[in-house]
């Protein structure tokens, strides 16, 4: 299941977004982001070689948002601090797992180090990473490990 990097830089699909054909918004940089969705892609490209990168989703905290989506979505139960992405699938000891994407200088907040004790205290495991590369990695070596006992 390994990409080399030029490989996992050719299965990236154009982002679109809403207002397509005005002029070109000025985004800000987003690393995170960025590297999430190389995740993203990457497990689309392989997951004809591996099918449980099917399950393999995104949990939608972190982001600021308009006061009455974050309202909505905390009713709906989103919670601050639970990791980045998730893949619900028993492994090697473990219940399934989680990956924080962090950039930069940037560290887990009191809220996550909350959740990632937690999620570990019941046999998750939790990761934090840096780039698209360390997040495939991990869940490639986390899907060679034997289904869980």
């Amino acid at each position: 299941m390994r990409m080399t990097v030029a490989e996992l830089r050719a299965c990236k699909a154009p982002v679109r977004y809403a207002g397509a054909g005005r002029a070109p918004r000025r985004r800000r940089a987003s690393p995170e982001h960025d590297a999430q969705v190389a995740v993203f892609a990457w497990a689309a490209f392989a997951v004809h070689r591996e099918p449980l990168l099917e399950l393999l989703h995104a949990v939608p905290n972190g982001e600021k948002r308009d006061w009455k989506v974050a309202q909505r979505l905390k009713a709906e139960g989103v919670k601050a601090g639970m990791p980045d992405l998730h893949l619900p699938v028993p492994r090697g000891g473990y219940a399934g797992l989680y990956i924080e994407m962090k950039s930069g200088r940037n560290r887990p907040t009191e809220h996550q180090h909350r959740k990632i004790a937690l999620l570990e205290a019941v046999g998750h495991r939790v990761t934090v990473q840096r780039c698209a590369e360390g997040a495939i990695a991990e869940i490639e070596w986390y899907l060679s490990l034997g289904a869980r006992q």
